[in-house]
């Protein structure tokens, strides 16, 4: 294909490559800021400078399976996206992080990608006591980093666990040092199993929140509603207010307030809140 021609005479090809859970993710940025690259792909992703581009996150699939064709790019569509962004971006050079060679060739082979210009493999940058303990994280408490800030990845990670992590890298002794934030996730199949989270949970954050908030008297109906099964959830709620507040203010106020908990405590992403007065309490006179 012409397009395939255009991507193979432009870039340079790097590969990171190590076995699941030794850090791969971890370490990402690192390897590609001292190979001076600003380009990586990693479980279906493209990612520039910490920025999602392109692709479909690997772990978003329900099973194993559907997450290794992911992130081999076996579909020619999910492929075809990240070859339009080669054209639009045109890096130099690209990083592929897999946990094989043979991967990294069908990552390549797939997205029509030059011979690799080098190799590395995790042993060249972490220890063996490093790389157990990333497995024991893995094993222990099913979490995978993604070398992308949170809110970059939270549309794609809306229902999972999800985690900043900021580190500070310097890569040598007179460089320039620099802050990479990465998120932690839990991937929809972990090795915890699934979870669920109960509207009631909804409801009984929004009524805390409620008796912490002076013109809120009480809540009086929550409705919660799905939306496919890991875009996030709608929420409706009536309230009533207590007489002398600023009815607006107050309800855009407590709006912001119950959409920035749910989604610090539950991981879940609150597509649209809708919140409704439906009365005013008068408080009664002290004679």
């Amino acid at each position: 294909m012409i397009i395939d021609k255009i991507i193979e005479s432009k870039i340079k090809t790097y590969a990171f490559v190590g076995p699941s859970g030794t850090g791969k993710s971890y370490r990402a940025q690192m390897v590609a800021n001292e190979k001076g690259i600003n380009y990586i792909i990693d479980d279906g992703l493209l990612i520039k400078d910490n920025e999602v581009i392109a692709g479909v996150s690997a772990k978003k699939a329900t099973t194993k399976i559907e997450t290794v064709k992911k992130a081999l790019f076996n579909n020619p569509e999910e492929a075809k996206e990240l070859k339009m962004a080669f054209i639009k971006y045109r890096p130099e050079s690209i990083l592929i992080l897999g946990t094989s060679d043979n991967m990294i060739k069908k990552i390549r082979e797939n997205l029509g990608l030059p011979e690799l210009t080098e190799t590395i493999y995790i042993t060249d940058v972490a220890t063996e006591e490093e790389m157990e303990e990333a497995k024991r994280i893995r094993q222990t408490q099913g979490k995978h980093v993604i070398p992308v800030p949170t809110f970059e990845i939270k549309k794609d990670f809306s229902g999972f666990i999800l985690d900043p992590l900021q580190i500070f890298k310097s890569k040598g002794k007179d460089a320039k040092p620099y802050i990479s934030e990465k998120s932690i996730i839990r991937p929809t199949f972990s090795y915890l199993g699934n979870f669920k989270i109960s509207d009631t949970v909804f409801r009984q954050i929004i009524e805390y929140l409620s008796s912490k908030t002076d013109s809120i008297h009480k809540v009086s109906r929550v409705r919660i509603e799905k939306i496919g099964d890991n875009e996030g959830v709608r929420v409706y709620i009536e309230v009533v207010i207590i007489y002398g507040y600023n009815v607006v203010e107050e309800l855009r106020e407590f709006k912001k307030k119950c959409k920035r908990e749910i989604e610090n405590l539950t991981a879940m992403n609150v597509e649209t809140i809708d919140i409704v007065a439906k009365g005013i309490h008068i408080p009664e006179e002290n004679n």
